[in-house]
């Protein structure tokens, strides 16, 4: 599953802040379970991050060239990562994307930040392990307590404007050409197949539609950046949340 983003300008901290990648030189299944559930939990509205794992890092940032995974390591990451985003409530997954850079097999884990926050994961990976808030602080990993908990759990009904999904408007609003132009702008793998694979499955992976499968609808952003008229998709939007408050004025 090709990501929306050029891999190599990723690692180079060229397209994302460093606040929202985390490098890992091996897999350490209860580190990573708790990175997926703070960048899920978006506690500074960053739009999530990425877990990069078989590149070193050294003072946050990627030691170079990578030492890589065999694909036997891979492939048991995989299999344990299905398992592991169960653990996760409420249920969230991240999208992974095995890559080569520099000759060596790396796996990249997208994790955008979740509609249903705050989200929770065990502290540990034994069985009846208690259950925490996790949430980025700068370009670490920490459990949320205090006034940091009660922040994320105030952010359960705000989820940006951005990431929101527009309930007056479908996904053919989304226009295949923009979005194939962009991916092709930034080198991303993902135009290669974008012209031949399913729409929705193309809007599902750049994360631009949300909602179960009998309701997908766009995402905001999504509009805002694929539709040749956004400004007219944001009207529909702000004129529903007028008449809304229209009907509760009478």
């Amino acid at each position: 599953m090709a990501l929306p983003v050029n891999i190599n300008e990723l690692i180079h901290g060229s397209v994302v802040e460093w606040e929202r990648i985390e490098f890992k030189e091996g897999w350490n299944p209860k580190d990573v379970l708790h990175t997926i559930c703070a960048f899920a939990n978006d506690f500074n509205n960053w739009g999530g991050g990425y877990i990069i794992i078989g590149i070193a890092e050294r003072d946050k940032y990627p030691t170079l060239p990578p030492k890589g995974l065999t694909q036997a390591q891979l492939s048991k990451i995989q299999k344990e990562l299905l398992g592991l985003s169960k653990r996760i409530h409420p249920g969230y997954s991240p999208i992974a994307e095995p890559a080569q850079i520099d000759g060596k097999l790396i796996l990249i884990l997208w994790v955008p930040g979740g509609q249903i926050r705050p989200y929770k994961a065990p502290e540990s990976l034994s069985k009846g392990a208690p259950y925490a808030y996790y949430i980025r602080k700068f370009n670490n990993t920490i459990k949320a307590t205090g006034n940091d908990e009660t922040e994320l759990l105030s952010l359960a009904a705000k989820i940006p404007f951005d990431d929101r999904i527009s309930h007056h408007c479908d996904i053919t609003d989304l226009k295949l050409p923009l979005i194939q132009d962009f991916l092709k702008d930034i080198g991303s793998e993902l135009y290669k197949v974008s012209g031949t694979m399913d729409f929705e499955q193309l809007c599902k992976q750049m994360v631009i539609i949300d909602g179960p499968s009998e309701y997908l609808k766009p995402r905001n952003v999504g509009l805002l950046f694929f539709n040749d008229h956004p400004e007219n998709s944001m009207f529909k939007f702000f004129h529903s949340i007028s008449k809304f408050f229209g009907y509760w004025l009478c």
